[in-house]
């Protein structure tokens, strides 16, 4: 039986590059997981990727996800370029290194023992699951700053 699960990744950046936070909040079932992180001299879309990455990582078994983000780099990275990239060598259309390519080699080894639905939401307009995801990246910055 595959187990469902709801995902819901957030990536946050004090300055861009700066100090950034992610944050996952994962659903299944009348479970739920929180989860976030931060990382100094980063950037937004580095950790809109890490957010993603961390979750599908926790996840023991091959499940169907979907999983809900507001990051159009994502969503766009994974369904439309990256089967390029990957034919490319890791290089653009252009003939340019895939920026964040560590990051993008390691989703692509995440999400492929799963059956994943992805969803691209507006931020910071009331959904809950975006905003819970929100303040866990946040969180993750506060969570650095106060360790530094």
């Amino acid at each position: 039986m595959t187990r469902n699960v709801v995902i819901y990744t957030d990536g946050a950046c004090k300055g861009n590059p700066g100090i950034g936070g992610w944050g996952a909040w994962l659903r299944a079932g009348e479970h739920e997981k929180e989860m976030c992180g931060g990382e100094h001299d980063t950037t937004n879309n580095r950790m809109e990727l890490t957010a993603t990455i961390k979750a599908l990582e926790t996840l023991k078994v091959p499940c169907t996800v979907d999983i809900y983000t507001d990051s159009v780099y994502v969503r766009d990275g994974v369904t439309k370029w990256m089967s390029n990239w990957k034919r490319n060598n890791w290089r653009t259309a252009s003939k340019q290194l895939v920026k964040n390519k560590d990051l993008w080699q390691a989703l692509d080894a995440a999400i492929g023992q799963h059956e994943i639905n992805w969803h691209w939401v507006k931020g910071h307009s009331g959904n809950q699951g975006n905003e819970r995801a929100d303040q866990l990246a946040n969180q993750g910055i506060e969570q650095l700053r106060a360790a530094s």
